[in-house]
């Protein structure tokens, strides 16, 4: 039987450049490593990384996982990844992991993950699906084309514009379709004078006059591209409209209007009855429950899914289901604190029948747990950001490598509407 005979942390960097937690355990003959992502928008009920004084170092995160979580690590089977989550969740104490950190305990749960595939000697994701192994398709990627929001300083409120390539047989075909949608709107951008970057999670940064303005050239780029907007490539925006709320109200800056909370939700069903919108993410912020209310009452021809709602939190998402606020809710395991809570709200999202979707998060780094959650968990859609910068290359290349491992077999195919 295979133990973790040594346990350490260290301070990274991410993609932005601000520190992180790595966690590097030894098991066998083996050394395996896992970092914690951290997200720019974050809902006020997701567990809590922790910062050094400045509000910026992962010093004193590291050195509560050296001292407090290494020890009780050493020495135990990485197979008992529920009892060592639980075993994490309680020397932390906090109902947030905000003492130990929840960077430093995602990054353990992680890495004890990688070690219980290590002890096995298969990749994370076969070790995850089981006696399934075999029988797996890679999900539908989620591809951020446009950056806003957070991601973006603010030039456009939605936080991001994205693509799902519908019609793609498979892994390799929805990366070639996004690349080319991807190149497309960069050139649409650069021959109007509108390029101004790139985004935080490489999406292009935009000088639009209006969040309207993206939707509409992301339509021209699918077409530029030669594939067929709503059949092809549907449309799914995050409007992360937490961070847009104020005193009962939704500000759009770029759009230069402030809404009350009939006017906003309409505002959006609009878009998704003029656009092929598949999914709308946040559509009203996390304290919004009337406007959430509302929004679905308007029955726009999209998905809604649950973000800063449901913070992967089974007991939330199950509430939100049985309300039917949401379709579909993100799955990000440094909201939730460890793999095992992530995966129980992964499995609350099949009891309700609502769609789960793997996510990545702003803050990302060449680490790529992520996609292996998501294949092994058969999830059928994963959202990783855009096609550009090597955090996010470094997933989606990774799923290629999967998908060969497998024999490129068609994509899962989540219940999406298509126009």
């Amino acid at each position: 039987m295979s133990r973790i005979r040594a346990a350490t942390a260290r301070s990274v960097l991410d993609s932005r450049g601000r520190p992180t937690v790595e966690v590097e355990l030894s098991i066998g003959a083996a050394t395996v490593r896992a970092i914690a992502p951290a997200g720019a928008s974050t809902g006020r009920f997701e567990a809590r990384e922790r910062r050094d004084a400045d509000g910026i170092g992962v010093h004193d995160a590291c050195a509560a996982f050296r001292t407090e979580i290494a020890p009780g690590l050493v020495g135990r089977d990485p197979r008992e990844q529920a009892a060592i989550d639980a075993w994490l969740c309680q020397v932390d104490g906090t109902p947030t992991l905000e003492r130990i950190g929840a960077n430093a305990v995602i990054a353990a749960s992680m890495a004890v993950a990688h070690a219980a595939a290590a002890a096995a000697g298969v990749p994370l994701w076969r070790d995850l699906a089981g006696a399934a192994a075999d029988d797996l398709r890679l999900p539908v990627p989620e591809i951020q084309i446009f950056g806003g929001g957070a991601h973006a300083h603010g030039r456009i409120d939605l936080q991001d514009f994205m693509i799902v390539p519908v019609g793609a047989r498979d892994w390799r075909a929805a990366l070639d379709w996004s690349a080319q949608i991807y190149r497309a709107a960069g050139e649409l951008l650069r021959a109007s004078g509108r390029l101004q970057g790139v985004a935080d999670e490489g999406g292009w940064f935009p000088a639009f006059d209006g969040n309207e303005a993206a939707l509409a050239l992301l339509v021209q780029a699918i077409e530029r591209a030669g594939l067929r907007p709503g059949e092809e490539v549907a449309i799914s925006i995050d409007v992360a409209a937490t961070q847009l709320h104020r005193a009962g109200r939704y500000r759009c800056v770029a759009d230069r209007a402030d809404f009350g909370a009939a006017a906003w939700v309409e505002r959006l069903a609009e878009w998704s009855r003029r656009y092929p919108i598949a999914l709308i993410e946040d559509p009203c912020a996390e304290d919004d429950l009337d406007g959430w209310r509302a929004f679905r009452a308007l029955a726009p021809p999209c998905l809604v899914v649950g973000d800063d709602l449901v913070v992967t939190d089974a007991a939330r998402i199950r509430a939100a289901a049985a309300e039917r606020l949401i379709d579909s809710a993100l799955i990000k395991p440094n909201q939730a604190g460890t793999i095992s809570a992530a995966k129980a709200a992964l499995d609350a999202c099949h009891e309700t029948g609502i769609a789960p979707i793997v996510s990545a998060r702003s803050g990302e780094t060449e680490d790529v747990t992520i996609v292996h959650l998501a294949v092994g968990w058969r999830a059928p859609m994963l959202k990783v950001g855009s096609i550009a910068r090597s955090e996010r290359t470094a997933k989606w290349n990774e799923g290629l490598r999967i998908s060969e491992q497998l024999g490129d077999p068609p994509l899962a195919r989540p219940n999406l509407p298509t126009r």
